[in-house]
């Protein structure tokens, strides 16, 4: 056997070994791989990653658009992160805003500390504490779902900061949910699927081997979820007597069939803030920014320019 010959079977064994390492790793870790090809594409389609230190924790945020831009902040919900907004800020950017993704406290690739409430309330003084560290003097300011109950909070607690409001999907009126909050930190596949069930219409079924991960994770993190849910159930800090004395321009958009927050909510919030306009998207479920962007895309972009 040449020498060439036998440096190219040495070549194909590790490569052969590398793929049958990845794959494993791969099969064992499926979210682990999943998310650093996310952060690898960020790189490549313009998102910008940053970290800064609010209030003495650490936080992490994506940016995206240019830099002299008019500012949009968009704020996830519970059990988020700054990428759920991926098919939302390429828009805002493109249209020359500077679009900035917080990952809220416990969140993404922020800071997880034992000795934070995750309440809304406290989740809202960080993030405007963040807009003071970024020197964000005033936004266009988004939420969705919890961090539609955030937003609401800055906007009434301080309404010199935010040029435009939209709630998406949000939560924050003094209503009980219907559904088994438990379902947020699922223990089994079976809980996993119910829950999937509830955050979308007929949700993809969940490959056993990711759906063991995600159980992983739940049972790692599932304890800053629950610190924030308790937090909520307690019907502190809604904003049913707030909604009335909001001065500025809001949209509310909706997806028809939300199981989480359902379309009379919306309706409600609607009625109770003067300057608002509600945008119901049909056959759209609790995820409208990730499954319903296309349609939301236009109407929130119109509405800010």
């Amino acid at each position: 056997m040449t020498k060439p010959v036998r440096w190219a079977i040495r070549v194909l064994l590790a490569v052969v070994a590398v793929a049958a390492i990845g794959g494993i790793g791969f099969y064992l870790r499926p979210i682990s791989y999943l998310n650093a090809w996310v952060y690898v594409q960020e790189h490549f389609v313009g998102f910008e990653s940053h970290d800064v230190k609010v209030d003495g924790y650490h936080m992490h945020y994506l940016a995206m658009g240019p830099a002299d831009g008019s500012p949009v902040v968009l704020v996830h919900g519970l059990g988020g992160r700054a990428e759920d907004w991926w098919n939302v800020a390429p828009t805002f950017a493109k249209a020359g805003f500077r679009v900035y993704m917080p990952d809220l406290l416990g969140f993404g690739r922020s800071q997880q500390p034992s000795d934070f409430s995750y309440s809304v309330l406290d989740q809202a003084a960080v993030l405007v504490d963040f807009m003071n560290v970024l020197q964000i003097k005033k936004a266009d300011v988004t939420g969705w779902s919890m961090g539609g109950w955030i937003v609401q909070l800055i906007a009434f607690e301080h309404p010199e900061r935010v040029s435009r409001l939209i709630l998406i999907d949000s939560v924050g009126l003094s209503i009980k949910p219907t559904w088994d909050t438990n379902l947020f930190v699922p223990n089994s596949e079976h809980e996993l699927a119910e829950l999937d069930a509830l955050l979308m219409p007929n949700p993809p079924p969940i490959p056993p081997f990711i759906a063991r991960d995600l159980l992983r994770n739940f049972s790692r993190n599932g304890w800053v979820i629950r610190r924030a849910m308790a937090s909520m159930l307690t019907g502190q800090n809604v904003t049913d007597n707030l909604l009335p004395q909001l001065k500025f321009p809001v949209l509310i958009v909706w997806g028809s069939l939300d199981q989480i927050a359902p379309v009379n909510q919306a309706t409600i919030m609607h009625n109770l803030i003067p300057k608002s306009e509600l945008d119901v998207i049909p056959g759209c479920g609790h995820m409208v920014p990730l499954q319903c962007a296309a349609e939301m895309d236009p109407i929130t972009l119109k509405f800010i320019q």
